[in-house]
């Protein structure tokens, strides 16, 4: 009876752990996704929803006329703001097809790593966890920009 009760016991914990993690991964995903979709719709309420005020983000990208990579300026959480509303201003979405795929790459009672790709290129970002919930604090980025993913 007892080693009944040990393996009921430690099936239920794998339950509730496994339920955890699902929940903490789509908590994740979700604020890759608004990292995502706040810059292909302007939306900057998706964006304060997934970004930290100290948002450290850089990249690099191709150079047009050398066709070699090239460190670009950093983005500020400010200027990832005024980026998704000239987005919104201008009409500049994306068109439909473009890429928006999120990997979770890992996970830990703090921090998160994630993989995000949209028509800009692939991001690398480092997560906090706060009482907000799963937030971007940094971003690496990496071109080519594609154009043909913008309908305008």
């Amino acid at each position: 009876m007892r080693i009944i009760l040990a393996l009921c016991s430690m099936l239920m914990l794998s339950c509730i752990i496994t339920a955890q993690t699902n929940t903490e991964k789509e908590a994740v995903e979700r604020a890759c996704m608004n990292y995502i979709e706040g810059f292909y719709e302007g939306d900057t309420k998706k964006l304060e929803a997934s970004l930290q005020p100290q948002l450290y983000k850089f990249g690099f990208m191709k150079n047009k006329d050398t066709n070699e990579y090239q460190q670009v300026a950093e983005m500020s959480y400010d200027a990832a703001m005024v980026y998704a509303n000239d987005v919104k201003e201008k009409q500049r979405f994306p068109k439909p097809d473009a890429p928006k795929e999120v990997m979770v790459l890992d996970i830990g009672n703090h921090i998160a790593a994630a993989r995000v790709t949209a028509w800009w290129g692939i991001d690398y970002l480092l997560l906090s966890k706060t009482d907000d919930g799963w937030m971007i604090e940094q971003v690496l980025w990496e071109g080519p920009l594609e154009k043909s993913h913008l309908e305008n």
